[in-house]
Order: structure tokens, then C-alpha cells, then sequence
């Protein structure tokens, strides 16, 4: 049985996880150097130990069965999800107007983080044994609660990027489930009237971020929106080919900003081009794919599920993270996967990877039992 497991493991996927990582380190060197404030923080370092651990976590994932987390799946929503989010209002870590970390010693977590994968695992399991009742309301409106429940607390800290990860996988994995699409687009509708009511309770600098991204004010290409700016001025000098990996002089004279983590893809295009821009994205893609392909593949609803939630977190990241580099989306907080610095980010990626792994590897595993 154990023999069959890893005959089954997909070995392409963790190789290209493995040099999107690898080719992130080396980008965060280069966003970093000459950067006194950055190197003290230690930005690489932590990085380079956080990318070990989540091999470590992958490999574990993977070799648990993913249907285990069925039985835990309500002790990580109450104790891992709801209780550090509420610890995190009341003694988080606050950084750029913002309280999102807990400090517990020897590293800085970031539960909202978390609560992407148990979110996955949480409605995966609800919708896998509640197929049947795809079109009761009560069964949709149950499902938007235990959603709600870690949106809302999120939003408190305040988090929107988060926040809409969790409202795209809830309503990703609700389609996934057979909901019809007349259903889905009222569902999409209603959504949008919530964001435009909830829209005057935002944060003053979220709000300002869609305000400038709807109507941009040319004036304000070194105000408010600075950062965009530097970003299509650093895509825009890459050219095809990119003037070379730490060469840029937008990256490296720090015109552009949070180059290391929101802006990476724009220091990428900067040294790489649109050659090597284009080639992360395909990367990301393939990732992406072999996670639907995992699903594809899964001999149950809930493995399905969750690995297809993992495809969606993974998509989402990527699409918003590259449409606000290029000016198509506003500003989030939203890094992209496995090459933005950030190691709460990237261990919920890579224990995401893990469930994959899980999945597809044990896709056939009745065979050999």
C-alpha cells in the first residue's frame, strides 16, 4: 500500500513547485541587495527556511490520507481558524495599518493564511456529503455561514484580500459541486450588492485603492498611485528579454516598491521580460493544472474538492497579483505563489500542495490494497 503511494505521486508538480521557489529566493536576493533595512530583517534567510519546512510539510501532507482531515477538519476550523483570528484582534502584531500577525516567539504567524487551506477542507467535506442538496437553500445558506464565520473576522483586521479569497473558494467549490449556473449568477449577483453596500465601511486606504484603480488621476502618478506607476515603468524597461537578473535599475535604484513581495512579478519582467515573464506564468499554470488534474483524477467527492479548492487559491493568487502589477486590478495584498516573500503565505501553498499530492497519490491506491 505504501509502495503504491508513492508510485502515484505526481513528481512533476512538487518539480515545478520546486523551481518556482527556488526561482523566487533568487528574485527576493536580488529585490533586496543594497537594501540595508530589508537584509537586516533577514528577508532571504527567513525565506530560504520557510521553502525547507514546507518541503518537509509537503512530504508529510502527502503521506497522511487526505480523508484523516475529515476528523479534524471542525477542531481547525474552531481552534486553529476562529480562536487565532480572535486572539489576532486582540493581541496581533499590527504593521502597515494593519493587525494580521501573531507573534508566538520563534516565528510571526498569519492565521488568515490558515484559514484558506481549512476553509478548502472545511467546505469540501460539507458539500462532498451534502451533494444531493446542491439546490436547498438551507444547505447553501449553512455553507455561506461557516464561510462568513472567518470572513467576517477577517475583515476585522482588516483583511479584504483574504476576505475574498475565502468568498471565491466558498462559491468556486459550490459550482464545483453541480450548483446550475442560473443559481451561480444570482449568488454572483447578490455578492456585488454586498461589496457595493459594504464598500462605505472599508478602510480609508482600501478605499482609495479602488477609487484610484476605477479613476486614475494622471496627476497622481507620484502619489497614491506611485506604486502602480514604478510597476508598468519596470514592466514596460524589461522588454522581451529583460536587461538581466540584478540589473535592473528600476529594481535595483528602488523606484519600484515592495518590489520583494506585491511587485515581484514587475522586478521579474524588469530583469527577465516578457520571455521570462511569460515563462513563471506558464510554470504557475502547469502547477495549476496538475492540481485539476489531482481532482480529475480523485477517487472521491471530498479529494476532488480539495484539490480543486488548492487549484482555485493558487489561480486567484496569480491572476490578482499579476492584473494589479499591470494596472487591470487594484492593489491587494495578495502575493504570487510560491515566489513573493512572506513565509505564512508560502507554507499555506505548500501544505495545499501537500493535500494535492495526497490526493493524486492515492488515486488508485484501492488497487493495492
Amino acid at each position: 500500500m505504501r509502495t503504491a503511494i508513492w508510485r502515484h505521486f505526481d513528481f512533476w508538480l512538487l518539480g515545478a513547485v520546486a523551481v518556482l521557489i527556488t526561482f523566487g529566493i533568487a528574485m527576493i536576493r536580488s529585490t533586496i541587495a543594497g537594501n540595508a533595512e530589508l537584509i537586516e530583517l533577514d528577508i532571504l534567510g527567513r525565506q530560504i527556511t520557510y521553502s525547507l519546512a514546507g518541503f518537509v510539510v509537503i512530504l508529510i501532507a502527502a503521506s497522511v490520507d487526505y480523508r484523516l482531515w475529515i476528523s479534524v477538519s471542525r477542531i481547525l476550523y474552531v481552534v486553529i481558524a476562529l480562536l487565532l483570528l480572535v486572539i489576532i484582534l486582540f493581541g496581533g502584531t499590527e504593521a502597515f495599518g494593519a493587525q494580521r500577525w501573531l507573534n508566538i516567539g520563534l516565528v510571526i504567524i498569519q492565521p488568515s493564511e490558515l484559514a484558506k487551506i481549512t476553509m478548502i477542507i472545511i467546505l469540501a467535506d460539507y458539500f462532498a456529503r451534502n451533494r444531493e442538496r446542491v439546490k436547498d437553500l438551507a444547505f447553501i445558506g449553512r455553507s455561506i455561514a461557516l464561510t462568513m464565520g472567518l470572513v467576517v473576522l477577517i475583515l476585522l483586521q482588516p483583511n479584504l484580500s483574504t476576505s475574498i479569497v475565502l468568498m471565491t473558494v466558498w462559491f468556486a467549490l459550490l459550482w464545483a459541486s453541480g450548483l446550475e449556473l442560473k443559481h451561480l449568477a444570482f449568488f454572483a449577483l447578490a455578492i456585488l450588492l454586498v461589496v457595493a453596500i459594504g464598500f462605505p465601511f472599508l478602510e480609508d486606504y482600501q478605499q482609495q485603492r479602488v477609487i484610484n484603480f476605477i479613476f486614475p488621476d494622471p496627476e497622481a502618478r507620484f502619489g497614491s498611485n506611485y506604486n502602480v506607476t514604478q510597476a508598468l515603468i519596470s514592466i514596460g524597461s524589461g522588454g522581451w528579454l529583460g536587461q538581466g537578473y540584478g540589473q535592473s535599475s528600476q529594481v535595483q535604484l528602488r523606484f519600484l516598491k515592495v518590489r520583494h513581495n506585491d511587485f515581484i512579478f514587475s522586478a521579474i519582467s524588469a530583469e527577465f521580460g516578457l520571455i521570462g515573464a511569460l515563462a513563471v506564468l506558464g510554470l504557475l499554470f502547469f502547477v495549476i493544472w496538475r492540481c485539476v488534474r489531482a481532482a480529475q483524477l480523485s477517487q472521491d467527492a471530498f479529494g476532488a474538492l480539495v484539490a480543486y479548492g488548492v487549484a482555485v487559491i493558487i489561480a486567484l493568487h496569480t491572476i490578482v497579483n499579476v492584473g494589479m502589477n499591470i494596472q487591470l486590478l487594484p492593489v491587494t495584498g495578495l502575493p504570487l505563489p510560491f515566489i513573493s516573500a512572506g513565509g505564512s503565505s508560502l507554507l499555506t501553498f505548500m501544505f495545499g500542495i501537500g493535500l494535492v499530492e495526497s490526493v493524486v497519490a492515492r488515486h488508485r491506491a484501492l488497487n493495492f490494497s
